[in-house]
């Protein structure tokens, strides 16, 4: 018998209207829609968003915009034109929040400045989220992933040692800013549910400062201790071993042994109980010093062997590891198969589409499986119709490129 509900989330009644383009603001929203909220997403009406052209498309299909932006409603509207910003105005007294990306300063020129938007509707949260933040010199930048994952630092902590930075084959910077976007949300829900006589609020979240806030020690270990940490390959400069290391027979894998317990079952496992009590590593600090000399020795046993050999004496002595996945291998893994790691959403063009599952799962709750990413307006009667708009209306204000 199954002991779990349908649930419709924690976030259930909160009603998020989502003007943000691309990825980062926009994947915060998505993240609020698979807890429950009701995600409206507005585009321009010539579907112009950055994210419906890049790859991967088939067929004409935007395949990273269906994934990215599923569980919403799509309705297209121009606010920058005078009858768009009417509209746009009377529906956000039934929005608890507003999420928005452009550059510093772009909404008080279309006339939508926080002070309008909040006489509006007085409780309205704004996220405003863009590369560098609502002030300082470089507010009026323009904000891409790759360029606040640089000035944040982390990129500086990517790549072999004296060699190049590097860059993940992933907008990074933009899937974090967009778990602050989540977060912001929530905090700022939790605090108006908790008291109905509170203000709105609105939100300044830099991306570059949501990267920044995840790598705490570097401010504290340059003043403290006059290091500046950078790239390593794929060591740490914290803890060892901790490395990348390859098989006789060509398997990449990961591996970490941080804890003095963990170092000795690994020691074991490749038959080597004597680097337990060699000078050089019997401590941390010690194997930090001595990682060349350490890594050489575990690198040489690895490279000797086959990794099905490697992987059940790891697997035996309970040491921390894992081969390199790509997607085929998380779509066979056993593990992620038991938890349905990978949902499918029910889709009008391909029947569904697969896609990360929901995170986090709540104990004793079902949630309900989001829809992929709308078409461009394809909500427009359905939302429209709320705010006492019918087909006429929509076909006057399509004639006027409004929506």
């Amino acid at each position: 018998m199954n002991s779990k509900t349908a649930n419709p989330g924690s976030l259930a009644g909160v009603r998020i209207l989502d003007m943000a383009t691309v990825l980062a603001a926009p994947s915060g929203a998505t993240l609020c829609a698979d807890q429950g909220a009701d995600v409206v997403k507005l585009e321009l009406p010539d579907g112009s968003d950055s994210l419906r052209h890049m790859q991967p498309i088939k067929d004409g299909s935007p395949l990273w915009w269906k994934v990215a932006n599923r569980g919403k409603r799509g309705i297209t509207l121009d606010v920058r034109k005078p009858k768009g910003r009417e509209i746009f105005l009377s529906m956000l007294p039934s929005f608890d929040v507003l999420v928005e990306n452009f550059r510093s300063g772009s909404l008080d020129r279309w006339g939508l400045d926080i002070a309008t938007l909040h006489k509006a509707n007085p409780r309205l949260i704004v996220v405003r989220l863009t590369g560098f933040g609502q002030t300082g010199p470089y507010r009026s930048r323009a904000g891409f992933a790759r360029v606040f994952e640089a000035m944040s630092g982390f990129t500086n902590l990517t790549g072999e040692a004296g060699g190049s930075p590097l860059h993940s084959n992933f907008p990074l910077g933009d899937a974090i800013a967009g778990v602050f976007c989540a977060f912001s949300i929530a905090s700022e829900v939790a605090r108006l549910r908790g008291d109905p006589g509170a203000a709105g609020a609105e939100v300044d979240l830099s991306a570059t400062e949501a990267l920044f806030r995840l790598l705490d020690p570097l401010p504290v270990e340059h003043e403290q201790l006059g290091q500046v940490r950078c790239a390593v390959g794929n060591r740490t400069s914290y803890t060892a071993p901790s490395n990348m290391y390859r098989s006789r027979d060509g398997v990449y894998f990961s591996l970490v042994a941080s804890s003095q317990a963990v170092y000795v079952r690994l020691c074991d496992a490749v038959n080597r109980p004597e680097w337990v009590s060699d000078p050089r590593f019997e401590t941390l600090p010690k194997r930090v010093q001595n990682m060349d000399a350490l890594d050489e020795g575990f690198a040489r046993w690895f490279g000797e062997h086959p990794y099905a050999e490697i992987s059940a004496q790891l697997e035996r002595h309970q040491v921390p590891f894992c081969k390199v996945y790509d997607i085929r291998d998380i779509k066979a893994d056993p593990h992620f198969q038991a938890r349905q790691a990978i949902i499918r959403l029910p889709d009008p063009d391909y029947g569904s589409l697969p896609a990360p599952c929901i995170v986090p799962r709540v104990v004793g709750r079902d949630m309900p499986i989001p829809r992929s990413g709308p078409a461009v307006g394809e909500h427009n009667v359905e939302v429209y119709a709320e705010f006492g708009l019918d087909a006429a209306d929509l076909t006057e204000l399509r004639d006027q490129n409004v929506i």
